[in-house]
Parts: structure tokens; C-alpha cells; sequence
């Protein structure tokens, strides 16, 4: 009898041995997953397709680096908010993702917050800039780039005290991101003495603007601002200028900072055209050369939409990976991980981390112009003069000489 107990025992202690060394297997072999939605097809494609790119090789640069083997799951929102919801559906459901890059558009975010907020996934934005998006209580958004509180004061004031112009026209595209924008724009072109010559709305399925054109023609305005989210949209705006013989600067936003759509597609009719953008031109910073060179050998040229998507890919694996070492891989213990970010160097030039709304801090908005065939950076001369105070009187010296 006490010899069939000492069996039992026995062959208990071994099934229980059996399953903890199994779920230690498991847990070395587990498929662990993060997400990326953006519009890779549809008429943003150019930009999706390059913010997708970037988050392809920041996996593939972290997985080499650190010997693990995330992967990397895609979903096309074609910067629809009603697609956004769908892919955000699917992306929460699986369980082995714990962490999502994007949505791109501030309408799709707005869409997508209350999804991830319920499921406790984080998600981080390389492009949505609506202010309000990490101000209406939902913890689990971050984004890598500033907000058009900051992009709208960066386009009235260049526009009033850079290119001295006084009178504008304001075109809005009705989704939340190019309204906002526009509205901070007004605020600041306004306050800097300027007149707003009208203000219109389109669609972003419109595909004629002459009679627009023509009315903002009339108008008199020097300036047109229209923060569209559709290249397309803005080359085709300028070669109906150009056709009309409506003479006056055209300025767009990050959106239109495709040189496939806003510039060849334009055919030359954007020539002279301005846009802001939410990222600095990496090809310009020494501390991103080698990621630089990497990127074009595998997927070609590039533009300002794609590196801040690779940063905030780096924000998601890291947390991971923090979650990991904790021993604590949960959804939770990864949205901890992403709000404690503190990056010394991102490939955006400078660090990266977050305030306590998931908003980054101590980012800035660039000037840049179509000349040619690409898009060049334009420093804002109140930004240069401050930058020359603040250096060394020996550095100044070695400047000038």
C-alpha cells in the first residue's frame, strides 16, 4: 500500500515536472508580435509604403542586434478610419502582438483609441499630429512627432515673417488633421498682421479644383495653405494654378511630401511650392548615415514620412524587449515600458522620449521647398540667429573664418 502512495507521488511530481518544463519550452519558442498599420495602398500609398519600409528594416536591424525573431504584422487602413477599425480588430485579437506602430492619419487614431485603450495595447504614431489626440484621457497613445500646435505657428509665422506675405487663402481637406492644422495656421498667420483672403473645404476623393482655383484667384490671396493628406491632390491643385495663371506661393503640409505625387506627378507646376514637415531630413545628419545607406540599398530613395516610423518601431521593440528581461511579457508591462522611453540618440538626430500625455518631447517642424526634383530644407532665419547666440564666441569665430 505504501509502496503504490510512493509511486503515485512519484508519477504526480513527474507530470507536474513535465508541464513546468514544457511551459519554460513554450516560453523560449512563443511567437512574439508587433504591429504596423498605414496606408500601403489607396491614394496615400507612396508615404504608406515608405513608412512601411522603415518599420521592415527597424525589425529587421533590432532582430540582428539583439538575436530575438519579432515579427513584424501589417495592416493597410489606406488611411480609411472605417479600415483602421477593421485592422485594429484583427491586430488585437491576436495575442502574440504586443505592441502597434501607427495609425498614420489623426483620423484613423481617433477611430483606433478607444479599441487599443480596452485592450490595453499600445500603439505609437510616426505621423498623426492632432493635438487632441493625447489630450482626451486614452493612456495607451504615443506619438514620435509634435503636434500642429506647434506645425501651424511654424507655417503663419514663416509665412507673415519669412515670405512676407499678407494676405492667404486657407483650403481644409474636412478630416481632423487638415482642419486643426489649418485653424492653428489662421491663429498665428493672424496674429503676425496677415489677412485671411477665404477659406474652403474639399474632399479627398476630389479630383477638380479649377473652379476653386479660380475662385482663389480672385481672392487676391499671395499665399495658398492647404494641408492635404493626398499628394496627388496638391500636385493637381498646382498644375490648375498653372493652367489659370494664378500666381501665388502654394503651401503644404507633411502630407504632401511625396516627390513621386506632389512633385513629379505635378510636372513641374510645383516648382517654388512649400510644405512643413513633422521630421528633419536624415540624409543630412552624420549620426544616421550608416541607417541612411542601409535603407537606400534595399528600398531606394526616401523623404521625412519613413524615418520617424523607424523610430517609433526602435520605441516598440524596446519595450518589448524591456518586458522580456522583466520577466513580465504583457501587454501592460510593454505600454509601462514605451512611457518610460528614454533613447539617447534616435535616427531623427536628437533623443527621444515622452511626456506624461505620450506626446515627444522637444520636437520641431521644417521648412522645405520643392526645387527641382526633390524637396530642400529651408532654415528660418529667426531660428538661425538664435542658434548663432547660443554658440561658443570660438565656434562663431571658426564659422565666419
Amino acid at each position: 500500500m505504501a509502496k503504490t502512495r510512493r509511486v503515485s507521488i512519484i508519477l504526480v511530481f513527474g507530470f507536474i515536472l513535465l508541464l513546468a518544463l514544457s511551459g519554460i519550452t513554450h516560453a523560449q519558442d512563443m511567437t512574439i508580435k508587433i504591429g504596423v498599420m498605414g496606408p500601403f495602398t489607396g491614394p496615400a500609398a507612396s508615404i504608406g509604403q515608405e513608412q512601411l519600409n522603415w518599420a521592415k528594416l527597424a525589425v529587421a536591424d533590432f532582430n540582428e542586434a539583439n538575436d530575438t525573431n519579432i515579427e513584424l504584422v501589417e495592416g493597410d487602413t489606406e488611411l480609411d478610419p472605417a479600415k483602421a477599425v477593421t485592422v485594429a480588430e484583427q491586430l488585437i485579437a491576436d495575442e502574440a502582438i504586443y505592441a502597434v506602430v501607427g495609425p498614420a492619419g489623426s483620423q484613423e487614431v481617433e477611430a483606433v483609441e478607444p479599441m487599443f485603450q480596452e485592450a490595453g495595447l499600445v500603439h505609437i504614431s510616426s505621423s498623426a499630429t492632432s493635438p487632441t489626440l493625447t489630450t482626451s484621457g486614452f493612456e495607451t497613445f504615443f506619438r514620435v512627432v509634435p503636434t500642429d500646435a506647434a506645425q501651424g505657428p511654424t507655417v503663419g509665422n514663416f509665412l507673415a515673417n519669412e515670405l512676407m506675405v499678407t494676405s492667404l487663402y486657407v483650403i481644409d481637406d474636412q478630416t481632423s488633421y487638415a482642419v486643426g492644422l489649418a485653424d492653428e495656421a489662421i491663429a498665428a498667420f493672424e496674429e503676425a498682421g496677415g489677412t485671411i483672403a477665404g477659406r474652403d473645404s474639399v474632399t479627398q476623393e476630389d479630383v477638380d479644383f479649377s473652379a476653386l482655383v479660380t475662385k482663389v484667384g480672385g481672392s487676391g490671396a499671395e499665399a495658398i495653405f492647404f494641408p492635404g493628406q493626398i499628394a496627388s491632390q496638391g500636385a493637381l491643385f498646382a498644375l490648375q494654378m498653372q493652367e489659370q495663371g494664378v500666381d501665388a506661393i502654394l503651401f503644404g503640409a507633411d502630407g504632401f511630401q511625396s516627390v513621386d505625387d506632389f512633385i513629379v506627378g505635378a510636372a513641374g507646376a510645383s516648382e517654388g511650392a512649400y510644405v512643413s514637415a513633422f521630421a528633419p531630413d536624415i540624409h543630412e545628419l552624420e549620426s544616421s548615415a550608416d541607417v541612411v545607406s542601409r535603407f537606400e540599398e534595399e528600398y531606394g530613395e526616401f523623404g521625412t514620412f519613413g524615418p520617424p516610423t523607424y523610430a517609433a518601431t526602435l520605441v516598440a521593440l524596446e519595450a518589448v524587449q524591456s518586458a522580456m528581461e522583466a520577466g513580465d511579457l504583457t501587454r501592460a508591462a510593454v505600454l509601462e515600458a514605451v512611457g518610460a522611453t528614454d533613447m539617447e540618440m534616435s535616427v531623427l538626430g536628437g533623443p527621444l522620449a515622452f511626456d506624461e500625455n505620450g506626446d515627444v518631447l522637444d520636437a520641431a517642424f521644417y521648412i522645405f521647398q520643392v526645387q527641382g526634383d526633390n524637396f530642400v530644407f529651408i532654415p528660418v532665419e529667426s531660428d538661425m540667429e538664435e542658434d548663432m547666440e547660443m554658440m561658443e564666441p570660438e565656434a562663431t569665430e571658426e564659422a565666419s573664418g
